[in-house]
This record gives structure tokens, sequence and C-alpha cells, in this order.
């Protein structure tokens, strides 16, 4: 791989991201890998690596248990132990202990989960490390790195020997002590202590000769001494001699031990070089979750095609300026290869060239890129960058000159492969000539086909790049009215430098700037004129094409409730219109049967008056009865007719429920569940709380019937939303609410992802409405962080 300068890295800020990377490693074992992190044109070695920390990352954001700790390099520890009856110390042993724990954890986690990260898998399959050595290393050393009582059974017998030798000497010693201190031989307050592993008890000098004894230490003034009493002479001696029998026994053991893993050296070394390797890919995953990276797939030919790219070491620094960085899309193809890009200084033209460099420098690194996930990568097998004053006293070069060498660099090695980044072109002398300059370098740069980017002022580079294939131009966009940039990259037009503007909003003289002009001459300033038009036409229109999106989309909501609105009311019609029918019927029914039985009673009494004047009034009561039970079974609904105000229940025409939440004139925003909807006053109606709380409750109703053993099995703790539209999220994240309380979850997850927020914000609102929720926060930012939120339910 070919790259120019030699301190490529350190101009495009690769030195920051590597040291990044550095800081999100383990252990100086991924540490090592990030620094031997180098350039690459093997697309197929690339694209391996980013699959790779893609399942990483995947492994983070899933909360897996993979572990995470004790990723130690015990490289010297395996040095030392190659010499034959060599032994390591138990710290050694409980070190290495600690990697092959974690080591036979890792292999494990993959064998468990080949099929969810194949790539990964792989990576670890030639590791052929059993638990023999580590069952060995664990029965022998404890959990503080010492060596078990029961590791042998000649030093359980000799620490045994010890602690009782230890308490006899104790006894016969304190003994000794408290008759010392009672005649007032002792400081006051005396205690036993130890000196040369030997216990002592303190005596004022002056009565050091009235105990038998040997001075093992005195105090700083002398004063005091450190008396071994004779009576514990003989315990303390055979206490020491145990001790030696112990460090023996010990030795004897970590030999052994020391022994079994050199037996075991080679599969130990390869298994240590596969943890450094997951440090580094786990560094790298990091890096992804933190700086919002994909892993994106490069392709062999040369070609770059990125939405939303940023350049990761500028956003950070804004971010804790509180600001928020201007996303660029680029495209470069093999019919527009290089762009040339211009607009006003502090425009963000260099940073645009840079953000091209770093990230091209990244992918082929095989780290993730600030980028949008459909972005596309290609591979280019060098390098060449022009940026930042290179004046040189050592070298008597001036910074002209400098550019000009590196000209000559690009002409010589650039092919069909190249990607160039040149900031400034052609300045550093007088414009006529440099323009000159610039513009044949520039053709001959094309002629070899070679891919880059060049900011500048030049008019006529710009016209260059107007009138040959292969050159486009390119302008950072620039607010004409505020005399401001903008910071987005727009491909397709040249740029205006805005001088005269904004000399003018500086407050230089309008008497100087026309004479300013008149030097420039007609056919420039008229130029820079048509450029700074129509980037001020081009921001009007875009702003009026938004104006119309936004409406269009309104109509586009409102079209749609209107529809789902005539649904509802046709299906409510056709089912009153079946009731009244099924019920006209059923009273038909009955006043048939009812006029025949009083037709029949006229006749068998023949026409008498009496039981004709009863059957009549039988018919009369049977008619008032119908009436009345027509009348209480459509009792007349009375409406509430006072002003609606904030924090009412009211119900739309469609049959919606909803809260009042403002009023703005003859328009009301309502909280409809979790969404927020605006409508006209007059379609509204107020209802009382029971109402609205019998609606809301309806939905809870209709869950009646469900099969509880088939919802249990196929209910998962973690809903993911990510991709879904914001009314789907809304009613998929109510009803698995819902479900969750009914099989009596205390917590769940919502995977909704990180993006710009929106989704994030939509689903807490949705929950804050939900009375079962006791709180919504984000996750562990080792498990996915505000990209998936945690939430605890009152069950």
């Amino acid at each position: 791989m070919n790259y120019y300068p030699k301190d490529i890295e350190v101009k495009l800020g690769f030195d920051k991201v590597r040291q990044l990377v550095k800081d999100r490693c383990l252990s100086t074992l991924g540490e090592d890998f990030v620094d031997r992190l180098t350039l690459t044109t093997n697309t197929s070695k690339i694209n391996d690596w980013m699959d790779q920390t893609r399942e990483f990352t995947k492994i983070l954001t899933s909360g897996s248990p993979f572990p995470q700790s004790n990723y130690t390099d015990v490289s010297p520890a395996l040095k030392r132990s190659e010499v034959p009856g060599s032994f390591l110390d138990e710290e050694d042993f409980f070190d290495v202990k600690l990697v092959l724990d974690t080591l036979l954890k890792m292999l494990d986690f993959f064998d468990q989960h080949e099929e969810e990260y194949p790539v990964l898998a792989s990576r670890v399959s030639h590791i052929a490390l059993d638990n023999t050595l580590y069952l060995s290393l664990d029965s022998k050393i404890d959990e503080k790195g010492q060596l078990r009582d029961h590791a042998s059974q000649e030093l359980m017998s000799i620490r045994s020997s010890i602690s009782k030798s230890q308490v006899r000497a104790r006894t016969a010693v304190n003994k000794i002590l408290k008759e010392a201190s009672k005649h007032g031989y002792c400081p006051e307050a005396p205690a036993l202590t130890i000196r040369d592993g030997r216990m002592v008890i303190p005596v004022l000098a002056e009565h050091k000769r009235h105990i038998k004894g040997f001075v093992h230490d005195e105090s700083a003034t002398g004063q005091t001494v450190y008396l071994e009493p004779a009576e514990a002479l003989e315990i303390n001696n055979e206490i020491r001699e145990l001790k030696y029998a112990e460090r023996r026994e010990i030795v004897r053991i970590l030999t052994v031990l020391t022994d079994q893993l050199r037996a075991n050296l080679p599969e130990v070394r390869k298994a240590i070089k596969v943890l450094g390797v997951m440090d580094f890919i786990r560094a790298k995953a990091r890096f992804a979750i933190d700086f919002n990276c994909t892993c994106p797939e490069l392709t062999k030919n040369q070609k770059i095609n990125w939405q939303q790219a940023r350049h990761p070491i500028l956003e950070a620094a804004l971010k804790e300026q509180n600001k928020k960085i201007v996303p660029l899309n680029l495209s470069l193809s093999r019919e527009k290869r290089i762009m040339l890009i211009s607009g006003p200084n502090a425009g963000g033209k260099s940073v645009c060239i840079k953000t091209i460099g770093l990230l091209q420098y990244m992918a082929q690194c095989g780290l993730p890129v600030s980028v949008s996930e459909s972005s596309e990568f290609g591979t280019f097998s060098s390098v060449f960058i022009d940026i930042g004053d290179e004046q040189s006293i050592e070298n008597d070069l001036s910074t002209y000159s400098s550019h000009l060498t590196n000209m000559k660099h690009f002409l010589e090695q650039s092919s069909r492969n190249t990607l160039f980044l040149i900031d400034e072109f052609g300045t550093g002398t007088e414009p006529q000539f440099g323009g000159a300059i610039a513009e044949v370098v520039l053709l001959e740069l094309n002629k070899a086909q070679a891919f880059g980017a060049i900011t500048t002022h030049y008019g006529n580079l710009k016209k260059v790049a107007d009138k040959e294939k292969g050159i486009v131009n390119a302008a950072m966009k620039f607010d004409v009215k505020r005399l401001e940039p903008m910071y987005e990259l727009e491909i397709g037009k040249p740029g205006s430098s805005f001088a005269l503007e904004i000399a003018g909003k500086i407050g230089l003289n309008p008497e100087m700037l026309n004479r300013a002009k008149k030097k420039a001459g007609i056919s420039h300033v008229q130029f820079d004129r048509l450029l700074s038009e129509l980037e001020s036409e081009k921001n009007q229109i875009e702003k009026e094409k938004k104006s119309l999106d936004a409406k269009n989309k309104r109509l586009t909501e409102a079209i749609k409730d209107y529809e789902d609105l005539k649904k509802y009311l046709d299906k409510e019609k056709t089912k009153v219109l079946k009731e009244a029918k099924e019920e006209a019927a059923r009273v038909i029914q009955s006043s048939n049967k009812k006029i025949e039985a009083t037709i029949k009673a006229i006749k068998e009494s023949k026409a008498d008056q009496q039981r004709t004047a009863q059957a009549r009034e039988a018919l009369k009561d049977h008619a008032e009865k119908v009436v009345k039970s027509k009348a209480e079974k459509a009792p007349e609904k009375k409406i509430d007719t006072s002003p609606i105000e904030v924090g009412d229940k009211v119900q739309l025409k469609s049959g919606a429920v909803g809260e009042v939440e403002r009023i703005k004139g003859k328009q009301v925003e309502l909280l409809l569940g979790g969404l927020k909807s605006r409508v006209k006053l007059n379609d509204l109606t107020k209802i009382s709380s029971k109402e609205f709380k019998k609606s809301t409750e309806q939905r809870v109703q209709q869950m009646t019937g469900i099969n509880l053993n088939d919802k249990m099995a196929s209910f998962s703790p973690t809903l993911d939303i990510r991709g879904v539209r914001a009314e789907e999220a809304i009613g998929k994240v109510e009803y698995y609410i819902d479900d969750a309380l009914m099989l009596g979850h205390n917590e769940v997850k919502i995977l909704h992802g990180k993006g710009h927020g929106i989704l994030r914000e939509l689903v807490r609102n949705v929950l804050r409405e939900n009375h079962k929720v006791i709180s919504a926060k984000d996750e562990h930012v080792e498990h996915g962080g505000a990209g998936i939120t945690v939430v605890t339910l009152d069950n």
C-alpha cells in the first residue's frame, strides 16, 4: 500500500483515532494489535475484519454473557517457564489461571453461539485448549493467589503444625508479657509483636535484664527493646524450621505446576494471541458503538458513495461544546472521479477533504467508519494528500515550493487506483501563475484517471471542472442572507468565495468595495455575483420545497384520517341499520301475535262489548309497553355543552376518545394514547371521566379468549422496533406492554436503536402514559446504552 507523505496519519487525524481505539482495549494484548494497524489493499481481508467487528458489536449490544475481564498479558511468565527446572511464583500462576478461565469461557461461548457469530467462531476454531491445566491450577491456587492448604498432603501437614506451634508460642509469650507488665517492666499497653518472623515482647530498656531472652530490635529512641523470651525460643525455632519446610514444599509444588504449564506452552501461547485479537476486535466494536459507526463491505473497485459521513474527531469535539456536526453526502465514481470544492473561507472545505481521507484510511485499516449503513466503499492502492503548510526551514523550501514538490510526486505516482486530496490548490504564489499551474496539474491528474478531491478559490479551475469529463464542481453551501456558512456539501455546481459580501458585512467602506470590484474586473465580479445569486435562489427554492413537503405530509395524514373515519362510520351505519331492522322485526312479530290474540278473543266472546273493551285495553297497554321499552333501550344522551378546556376528556366524531392538551383558537391538540393529534374544536364533544375510562378499557376487554400457553411460549423479553414507522411502533409498544403485564413480567426491553433519538422519545412518551410502568431508562452503556430502553413494570 502506497501513501504520501510519511506523516499522513497525523495530518488526517488517524493517530487520534488509533488512540481512541487503544483506550478501549482491556489489556496490552489488544493494544499491540492497535499499534500494528496499517493500510491494506486486500479487500477480502478488510471485509473479514469488518465482519468480525460487526459480530462483536452485536455481542455488546445484545448483552450476551461474553467474558470481558482478565485479558492479562502473561507472556513474560510463559517465557520464564521455558527453562527446565525453573518455577513461577504464586502470583504468576494466579494470572495464568485467570487468563485460562477467560479463554475457556470465550471458547465455550462461541461453541454455544456458533450459528449466531460464525465469523468470530471460526476465528477461534483452531484453539485446542482443554480445561485440564486450568483445573490443575485451580485446585492448587486459591482466589487470593495463594497456594491452597490442601495443594498437597505434606503442605497441609506442615501448615497444621505451624498453626499449632504458633498457638503454643503465643500462649507462652502472652503469659510472660502479662507477668512482665505486672512488674512494670513493659511500657503502657504492651502487645505481642513479630520481629524477623519470631514472637517478641516490648520491654523497657532499663528492665531488659530482668527477663531471660534475646533482644531482636529496639525502638527509634532506644527506650524500648523487643525481646524474645527464653521460654519461647525453642518454639520459635521450631516454627522457623516448619516455615523452611513449608517453603521447600511450595517450591516443589510450583515446580510441578511449571512443568505442566511448559508441556502446554504452544497451545497456551496460541490461545493468548487469540485473546489479544478478541480484545482488539472488542475495542473496535466499542469504538463503533461510541461513535455511531458502521462496518461497510468494501469492493475491489474504486468508488466513494457515502451518506451522512462525519469526521469522528471533529464530532467528538463539537459534542463537548453541545454542538452538532453537519454530515456530508459524498460521491466519486469512474465517470466523476475528481471533485473540485469551492466556497467561502471557514465554510468547511478543508474539513470535507480531511473527512474523505480519514474515513477511507480507517476503512482500509479495517476500522468502523462514521457513515450511514447505505454507504459504499471502494479500495484504493495509494492515498496521497497535500494538506497544510509544509514550509521547511531545514530544507530551504517555501510553502509553494513544498506544494509543487507534492504535485510532482502526485503526477509521477498517480494511477487509476489512486486517491489524492489537495487543500487550497495552487496557493502560495501569484494567483495568475498559481492558477495556471494548478489548471495544468488538474488536467494531468484527470488524464491519469485518478480519484481525488480538491479545494480552491480559483475561477479558472471551476470553469475547467464544468467542461472536462471526469471532473465535477462542488460547493460548501452558504446562507447568503445571513452571510454564514451552512457546512453542507452540494455536488454539481461551483461555489462563490463571497469575499465582497463578507467584507460588506464586516463593515468595509462601500466606496472601497466598489473600487475593489473595478480592480477585480467586470467578468470576475459578474461571475461571482452570478454564483451568489444562484446560491440565494437555490436556498429559497429548498425552503419552499421543505414547506411543500411538510404540507403534503399533513395532507396525506388528513386524507388517511378521513378515510379511516369514513370506514368507521360506514361500518357503524351498517351495524345500526342491521340492529334497527332486527328490533323492528321483533316488535312487528310481537305486535302481530298480540293483535291475533285480541281478534280471537273478540270472536270467541261473539262481540260482547265488555270483553271487546277489555281486549282493546290490553292491546293499548301492549302498545304503550313497546314504546316505553324502545325509549328505555335508547335513552336520550345528555350532552355537556359547557366550553371545552385543557384537561377535559373529549370524544371525536370517529368515536375515539382523548384528553385536551392545548387549545389554539379553533384548533385543539389532543393526546390519543401515546400519540398527539390536532383537530378542529367543532369536531369534539365533552364526555365524563367515566365514559373516557370505559372507552379506553375496551381494548383490554378485547384480550379475552387469548391462549395464554401460546402467548407465554412466543413472548420475548425484548421487543425490536428498529425501522418500524412511528404509528406502527406506538401500537406495537402498547400491545407488548399489555402482554408483558398479562404474563407477569416485571422487566422487559425495547430495542429501538439510537439514530436521531426520535423513535426513542416516542417510546418513552407511550410508556409515560401507562400507569403500570414504574420506570423507563437507558440500558447499561456496555449492553446497548441509549439504543435500548429497559422498562420496569408494576406486576
